[in-house]
């Protein structure tokens, strides 16, 4: 294997197991180097043992890139391939009804690849197609979308779908919800876009009856397709309690006004938690399952919303990217 293969395939690894960015960025680093000192120097010193003395790779890239260079089979990449790997359980037939995922961030955003690369691995897993969905512009943190930029954007799509096809990036955003339940970007360019992901990214703490109403009034949006992260929880790293809601009544809404209830795959969110999934599945809603990827290896996830939709009961017809591309854009014109 190419050394510049291994740390590429240790990068997608890394992300499969959402390992600390810090990590990830060493082996984004150590790449970096590889690819500028040329591959004679580093077979040289890779023979000769003294790979951590260039400026940018250490002790565990070093091993990536010498065990490439010996064919050795059982060592980083062999247990990091192991350790990260995405069990399919019981929502394994599930998962291989699933044409697309409408939840993806690109580096337009805060996503680690570009949508290209992003495309190519969804193509790769069986996809049919993915939605782009990067943060609209209060998100600043996350170098969110300003309408100009959303409109460079849709541009590369467009160029970029001719190349992939048949494959095909839809055109989308996760949209931040206003505290007054507004939406962060026009309704003129809401309408341009295939599929539109609404999510409360601040002011998690409000009272509930506050934030039902703010969530009421962005599901009731005609231009919202998807109610992203519902509760807002963390259940792994430092943790975040979930945001308070009157569940009943934003599922009626959901319900009402035909907008998907998102099954967010990220381990450290499992949004929603499976009692509200429940709930959502006695009214009847349609559901999204979306990894919500920031990387390719990311993209991996949505086996773990699969089994929470199996022992949740979900209708595989109710899920909406176990449609085709044509029936899913059908449903979003249609709202």
């Amino acid at each position: 294997m190419e050394p510049t293969t291994a740390l590429k395939r240790a990068i997608y690894l890394l992300d499969r197991e959402l390992a600390p960015s810090n990590k990830v960025r060493a082996f984004q680093k150590a790449l970096a180097t590889v690819d500028t000192i040329g591959p004679e120097e580093i077979a040289n010193r890779a023979a000769a043992g003294t790979l951590t003395e260039l400026n940018g790779i250490g002790a565990s890239t070093g091993a990536v890139i010498a065990e490439a260079f010996t064919g050795v089979t059982d060592g980083y990449l062999a247990k990091l391939e192991e350790r990260s790997q995405v069990p399919l359980g019981e929502g394994a037939e599930l998962r291989a009804q699933i044409k697309g995922d409408c939840h993806c961030h690109s580096t337009w955003s805060d996503g680690g690849a570009p949508l290209v690369e992003m495309a190519l691995t969804a193509q790769a897993l069986g996809h049919e197609y993915m939605v782009a969905t990067d943060h609209s512009a209060r998100l600043t943190i996350a170098h969110g979308l300003n309408e100009e930029r959303l409109s460079n954007q849709l541009e590369e799509l467009a160029e970029l779908n001719q190349h992939i096809a048949p494959f095909r990036v839809l055109s989308g955003m996760e949209v931040d919800i206003f505290e007054d339940g507004t939406l962060d970007l026009s309704d003129d360019m809401l309408e341009h876009l295939d599929v539109v992901v609404a999510s409360v990214h601040s002011k998690l703490k409000l009272p509930s009856d506050e934030m039902t109403r703010r969530m009421v009034t962005a599901v009731a949006n005609p231009h919202v397709d998807i109610l992203g992260h519902m509760t807002n929880r963390k259940v792994s790293g430092t943790g975040r309690a979930p945001s308070q809601f009157d569940a009943e009544m934003v599922f009626a809404a959901c319900a009402k006004f035909d907008t998907a209830v998102e099954i967010n795959c990220r381990p450290e969110r499992q949004d929603p938690p499976e009692e509200l999934l429940e709930l959502a599945v006695e009214w009847d809603c349609y559901v999204a399952i979306n990894t919500d990827a920031h990387a390719p290896g990311q993209l991996e996830w949505q086996a773990y919303g699969c089994d929470k939709a199996v022992r949740c009961g979900v209708d595989p017809d109710r899920i909406v990217n176990t449609w085709t591309a044509d029936e899913l854009l059908a449903w979003t014109a249609s709202k």
